[in-house]
């Protein structure tokens, strides 16, 4: 079990350093931005050190001009634990709206982990009509309710993709593995959570069944599940040439180790939450070549030299918490969403809730991830070119340890390698090498 946090220790220190630093310019009082998500977990950590990094940036450029004012940004968050097997989704709510009315906050960023918690909450979150800004839970849904009833949920944006735009992202990776070597027979594994079945339900539904596909099984397990031998046995007995894994679960990162361990001969691409980061090579005891894996988020975890943006966030990460960022998955939306709200602020020249979502709805900003703006149900746009649209970033583990990015065509560094042992079928015709632009 987490350990619970004391909300309101950090206005306590905020509040002393108002005091003993006036050099730093600020005006104003503080104004107060809760994350309410599941700390306990890599995503969820990994997103709040984010936000901490970018609200300690703005403070130490004068914090957010408000009017005439400059008032500095402190964040409060809350581990609501609703990532962890087991915590009912009412209990999860408890802490937000604990958070709402304990430091009655100008915002709420990151938000529920689950989508459960995250479409259960909306209605929370409108009652209490505090601008939230959602960095981690992925169902479509989010939008569809915004669509039903704009008015009441107007409060509520997100920054991450949904998971609509991760089943055209992988989509388009089956698609160039199946034109790249003739592959076109896949086993699917999914988590048993709502974001990773959808994803799953959608790919097999909108993409492998029109595009010729012969899709093998589709097999689902329970967050905490930690054996997938009889499964792999299955890939192999049936021969599958394509395991397609989504997962955020920390046991996942078992289907790798097996999958090496027992030598299946099927190529491993989708998403494994532990494969993102790049201490992934040494955790899995280099047992993790040929894997592909899809970071949500450019920016999250990896970084592309066509977006200088992306490499200098990597870097200041580790410099601030000592480690590389290991999350493929919220942590860039998650800082991205402070710069969002700090500039909509600002625009808005006041906390008025109205008027910040006003702001927020003319969002258009450069940053790390690409081009990023809102739709008219809230969600930021992705796509695969970071001129115009957010994008993600899919990416290869090769034999020394490092990886390279495949997909988009927009920032790929090379093109995918089968791992050794596994062969393409006849006919296959390998692409052209791909160029690195603006490098």
């Amino acid at each position: 079990m987490s350990t619970p946090i004391n909300i309101r220790r950090p206005l306590q220190i905020l509040s002393l350093l108002l005091l003993l630093v006036p050099s730093m310019g600020w005006t104003g009082d503080a104004i107060v931005v809760g994350v309410p998500t599941a700390t306990g977990f890599l995503e969820g950590k990994a997103c709040l050190r984010a936000v901490q990094m970018a609200a300690e940036a703005i403070n130490t450029m004068g914090g957010i001009t408000v009017g005439t004012q400059k008032r500095p940004l402190v964040i409060e968050p809350l581990d609501i634990r609703d990532a962890a097997p087991g915590v009912p989704v009412a209990e999860a709510l408890l802490g937000v709206e604990k958070l709402i009315l304990e430091t009655r906050p100008a915002a709420l960023l990151v938000g529920p982990y689950r989508s459960e918690t995250l479409i259960a909450g909306m209605d929370l979150i409108a009652r209490y009509k505090t601008p939230m800004l959602a960095t981690l839970a992925m169902s479509p849904a989010f939008e569809d309710k915004i669509e039903a009833r704009p008015d009441a949920y107007r409060y509520l944006f997100r920054t991450c993709p949904n998971a609509r735009f991760l089943v055209d992202n992988l989509a388009g990776v089956m698609n160039l593995i199946k034109r790249t070597f003739g592959f076109k027979r896949v086993f699917i594994l999914n988590q048993e959570v709502a974001w990773a079945r959808s994803t799953a339900d959608a790919l097999r539904n909108t993409y492998f069944e029109k595009a010729g596909w012969e899709i093998i099984d589709q097999r689902s397990y329970p967050t905490g599940a930690g054996d997938f031998s009889s499964t792999l046995m299955k890939v192999r007995a049936t021969g599958a040439q394509v395991i397609l894994p989504i997962f955020d679960m920390p046991q996942s990162g078992i289907l790798v180790k097996q999958w090496h361990t027992m030598r299946v001969p099927a190529l491993l691409a989708g998403f494994i939450s532990p494969l993102a980061g790049p201490a992934s090579w040494k955790t899995f005891n280099g047992q993790i070549s040929g894997a592909i894996n899809c970071n949500v988020e450019l920016g999250s975890a990896i970084a592309s030299p066509t977006m200088p943006a992306s490499a200098a966030f990597q870097k200041a990460y580790q410099r601030r918490w000592e480690k590389p960022l290991r999350a493929g998955h919220g942590p860039a939306p998650a800082y991205e969403s402070v710069c969002i709200l700090a500039d909509a602020i600002t625009r808005a020249g006041t906390l008025d809730a109205d008027a910040i979502v006003a702001a927020l709805e003319q969002t258009d900003r450069s940053g790390m991830m690409g081009r990023m703006r809102f739709n008219d149900r809230h969600q930021l746009v992705y796509g695969r070119t970071p001129d115009t649209t957010a994008v993600a970033a899919v990416f290869q583990w090769q034999a020394d340890g490092r990886r390279r990015i495949v997909f988009p065509p927009r920032i790929a560094e090379g093109k995918i390698e089968l791992p050794a042992g596994l062969v393409p079928v006849n006919g296959y015709r390998r692409p052209a090498p791909i160029t690195v632009k603006g490098t």
